[in-house]
């Protein structure tokens, strides 16, 4: 379905690096990047450009666009967001969605990595003691990072920086002009070794999902949508908050299956029950 095929990765951020070595050794798919496709249009992690759209529909638009510089059918695209994890409030995660899109067998497959793997940070700095501390606390100079006025100023901003000269000398041209400056890590992938692992993590996702093919059309990317809560309690019964079954849905034919007990037990431990430990 996808042996000899072009397929165009939708990025200007380098991540064809982790992603084309996977796709064309698993599916001999022959990846290519679309030179001309500016992705920093649907938004930048600097805020010059706000993301308007969800990551799903941003990594969408990012296949579109690139299927349609190159004339290509079949496309694929990563979106991060950064911030603090959906359930562990306090460690900052990296939450990447990868699409591929398949125009020719109208096929949408969407995998996702959520990582505590990340050096995603920022803060106001004031003396050159405490740019070089968070520059080592971020894997600096291997991971690139960003300084500007404030957090919220876009103008006077310099990405990239990977080098302590250039670092320390564009934070005192900074303090000299405004008497402020704001240090980030620079979340582009090409500046961020640690982020273009989650990417890997995600491709290699996205490619064990598309070696599964529905049970009825046998179209590839038959995979978890869903997850049902419920599984009951070992002494009283009671439902609990845990997993007592997956779904599994065909994006092509919408057969969908429900897989019961899928960790392998039929009863939860009482400590996670609301009745029995509330």
């Amino acid at each position: 379905m996808f042996k000899g095929r072009q397929l165009v990765i939708a990025t200007k951020h380098g991540k064809e690096k982790v992603i084309a070595p996977i796709l064309e050794k698993e599916f001999g798919v022959k990846c290519l990047v679309a030179l001309d496709l500016d992705t920093d249009k649907l938004g930048t992690f600097t805020g010059e450009v706000e993301r308007k759209d969800d990551p799903i529909t941003t990594a969408r638009n990012k296949c579109n666009m690139a299927m349609e510089l190159t004339n290509c059918d079949l496309a694929i695209a990563s979106e991060g967001s950064f911030g603090s994890h959906p359930t562990i409030f306090f460690i900052p995660a990296d939450d990447e969605i990868l699409i591929l899109i398949d125009k020719k067998n109208g096929l949408e497959i969407i995998a996702r990595e959520l990582s505590t793997e990340t050096n995603f940070n920022g803060s106001e700095i004031k003396n050159e003691k405490m740019l070089l501390e968070f520059a080592a606390n971020t894997n600096f100079p291997s991971h690139g990072l960003i300084l500007r006025k404030s957090r919220d100023e876009y103008a006077d901003i310099v990405k990239g920086i990977t080098n302590e000269e250039q670092l320390i000398n564009v934070f005192y041209s900074l303090i000299d002009k405004f008497g402020t400056a704001y240090i980030e890590t620079d979340m582009r992938a090409m500046y961020n070794p640690t982020r273009m692992k989650v990417i890997e993590s995600a491709a290699k996702k996205l490619s064990e999902k598309l070696k599964v093919l529905c049970p009825v059309c046998n179209m590839p990317g038959f995979g978890i949508t869903d997850a049902k809560e419920g599984l009951p309690c070992e002494i009283c019964n009671f439902p609990t908050r845990s997993t007592i079954s997956y779904i599994y849905s065909c994006q092509k034919c919408s057969y969908k299956k429900e897989e019961k007990y899928p960790k392998g037990k039929q009863a939860e431990d009482p400590m996670y029950c609301d009745l029995c430990n509330p």
